[in-house]
């Protein structure tokens, strides 16, 4: 075909997972669907329905388990029906929505991560300036800001992809509707679309990451000075576990995002494994992480 610009009316989906471990892996993705809804739900329930809850880090959890329950529904319904059917056509817009609510649902799930440290922060290290200094309404006012920072880059996306020409295909090779791959099949060659995406990556990514390793470094460091070997002992379970969720949703994506804009490439089933394992599966792991951390 011509390089003429091209406005497509709706985009085809092709997962490339071999025929093998289909089965295998829609099975795999219906348990991790339900087990996320089922967590994530329960928290939710119990929180509204017990009012001694509602403290300032149990509303940092319900807005996070709000988030997962969204960002899987948004994503894993879809893929699943993509396996089973092989291509699965999506009209213009409806893609571009999964698209961008993808973005805006890790953004804030990032965002969130990071309120939540400091929260932690603040009641390990001031445990007396603790209910002064963090209350419900300070945890709705950073959830809000959380979702504003979010729509700001939104923006430029929506711009960004408004501009993209499709004048080779339409077929986006992947398991649900994504910027990077979208930019890939089009017919644009600016820089300008990775390089903004390694800037978002390296500003809520790292920054982000660093921030939520230097509050639970400090909170390491209090809790090693703990006499009791039980309270040591419970407060870095906690650390380790709540690490091990947060670097499975940063350390994938950070990659993912930041090296194409550093001029590195990364191979088709590369990028899909990243960017699907940091949006499936910290969404099932927040419950388990949560209820650890509440047996305190």
């Amino acid at each position: 075909m011509s390089n003429a610009t091209v406005f497509v009316s709706e985009f085809v989906l092709h997962c490339e997972i071999t025929s093998e471990i289909r089965s295998f892996t829609v099975v795999a993705l219906a348990i991790i669907y339900l087990t996320t809804l089922f967590g994530n739900l329960l928290i939710i329930l119990v929180i509204i329905l017990d009012h001694h809850l509602q403290t300032p880090m149990f509303l940092c959890i319900g807005a996070l388990a709000v988030i997962d329950v969204l960002q899987s529904t948004n994503v894993i319904p879809k893929m699943m029906a993509l396996l089973l059917f092989d291509t699965s056509p999506i009209p213009y817009g409806a893609c571009l929505l999964q698209m961008l609510l993808v973005f805006h649902l890790q953004t804030v799930e990032a965002l969130l991560f990071t309120l939540m440290a400091y929260d932690r922060f603040f009641a390990v290290i001031y445990p007396l300036r603790y209910p002064q200094l963090v209350t419900g309404r300070t945890v709705w006012v950073g959830v809000l800001v959380c979702n504003i920072i979010s729509g700001m880059p939104i923006i430029v996306y929506l711009i960004f992809i408004t501009e993209l020409s499709f004048c080779r295909t339409n077929v986006l090779p992947y398991c649900f509707c994504d910027y990077s791959t979208m930019v890939h099949v089009s017919c644009n060659e600016n820089a300008k679309y990775f390089n903004f995406l390694s800037t978002i990556g390296i500003t809520f990514g790292s920054t982000s990451l660093t921030v939520i390793l230097i509050s639970y470094g400090k909170i390491a460091h209090v809790a090693l000075k703990i006499s009791s070997k039980e309270g040591k002992k419970k407060i870095l379970d906690v650390l380790v576990t709540h690490l091990l969720v947060v670097l499975l949703f940063y350390l994938p994506l950070t990659i993912a995002f930041i090296l194409p804009g550093l001029g590195v490439k990364l191979s088709a089933e590369a990028y899909n494994t990243l960017v699907i394992v940091a949006t499936i599966l910290p969404p099932m792991m927040n419950p388990s992480s949560t209820a650890l951390g509440t047996r305190r």
